[in-house]
This record gives structure tokens, sequence and C-alpha cells, in this order.
């Protein structure tokens, strides 16, 4: 992106995330004000990273209560976040999260201005609403309720170039050198600088930028 008035590149910072990741869902909040804070100085460009790959097998047990654990923990660490525990009775886990990073890049095929609304349709489906987005129904449900006409992204979700789309996000993700979600990268000057962020704080990633007080 050009900055028309310097005649400079705007610097582009990276979000990458998946819209499954419980810690990006309470960083949201968060993320939103920075987003705010940036928008006309630095673009940002969202890449899901895909905590994990297609499967249709029932989640493990131990896993689930891992997961469990780690929603309690986030509702300490970062208050007013809220999780409808009624999914690991109400839905069958699995751990595929790749369902849900290819409906938000569907998504986007339809409109740019419709990523980010999935990305928070998916969250608010599977954390409050005890919806299961490894589910392809499920998420065919979402972008209808978003205003995406359903039997088109079904079909375009399920195609080979959404598929290729994700796998040059995972490719992007790696070569940024994302350890975690959510991570945020800035390239500038053809130089890439993680930048750190805080749950509760914006002002740790804004004055990493040089945009905070």
């Amino acid at each position: 992106m050009v900055n028309q008035e310097k005649g400079m590149t705007m610097p582009t910072l990276y979000y990458v995330h998946d819209p499954m990741c419980s810690w990006c869902y309470a960083f949201a909040p968060v993320w939103r004000r920075i987003e705010a804070e940036i928008t006309g100085s630095i673009a940002v460009h969202y890449v899901v990273g895909g905590l994990a790959p297609d499967s249709d097998q029932p989640m493990p047990l131990h896993l689930q209560d891992k997961i469990k654990n780690t929603w309690h923990r986030i509702q300490a660490a970062v208050p007013g976040t809220e999780f409808n525990f009624d999914f690991w009775t109400h839905c069958e886990p699995r751990r595929s999260t790749y369902p849900a990073c290819r409906a938000v890049l569907a998504a986007k095929h339809f409109g740019p201005e419709y990523e980010v609304k999935m990305i928070e349709r998916i969250q608010l489906a599977y954390y409050r609403e005890a919806r299961n987005p490894s589910d392809v129904a499920t998420l065919c449900e979402l972008a209808g309720e978003i205003g995406i006409d359903v039997d088109a992204f079904g079909e375009w979700m399920n195609s080979e170039a959404c598929q290729a789309l994700l796998e040059s996000d995972l490719d992007k993700a790696r070569a940024l050198g994302v350890m975690g979600f959510p991570s945020l990268v800035l390239a500038k000057d053809n130089r890439l600088t993680p930048i750190p962020l805080d749950h509760n704080d914006p002002q740790i990633t804004l004055r990493a930028l040089n945009l905070g007080p």
C-alpha cells in the first residue's frame, strides 16, 4: 500500500491468527482498538496460521480437558472474556481448525469486508453459541448470517483455489517466523519486526509501533 501524501510505501502489520484460537478471541477487543488507532498510517494484513489440520476424528478427552482449562485460564487473565462451556456437551469436538481458516479466506473472496465479519462470526458461534466451526455445515450457516450466498460460499470454500490460498497463508506465517497465535509482525523498509502484544493493554503494541503515548 502506498501513502499518496508522502509518496512512500506504507508499513504493513501482519496479524497472524486462527479463527478458532481462544487466545485470539480474547485478544479481539484490544486488537480492534489497535486497528482503529493505526488506520491510515499502517496497513493491516490478516494471515491465517492454521492451528490444526483437517480431521474427522473426535477430540481425545485429555485434549478436551486441556482446552477447557485454557478457557478458564483466559477468563482469569483477560477479564470480561466469556466462554459457553455447553460447547463440550452440545457438540462433538474435533481438533480441526483448517475448515474455519478456509471459511475466512472464502468469505474474503466475496468481498474484503467479509473477512473480519467471518472471523468475528466464527468466534461468536464457537465461544458464545456452542456451535462447531469444525463442521462445514456450520460454516456455511455462518456465511449466510453475514450476508454471503450460502451455495456459492460452500462451493468456493471447498475449491482447489481456496485450498491454495490456505497453503499460501500457512507458508506466509512460517516465513514471518510466527510461533503462536495471535502474533503481530511489522514489515517496514524490507525488514520484519515482531511486535509485542498484551491481551489487556493496546498501548503495549501502539508504543512498539511508535503510536502510543
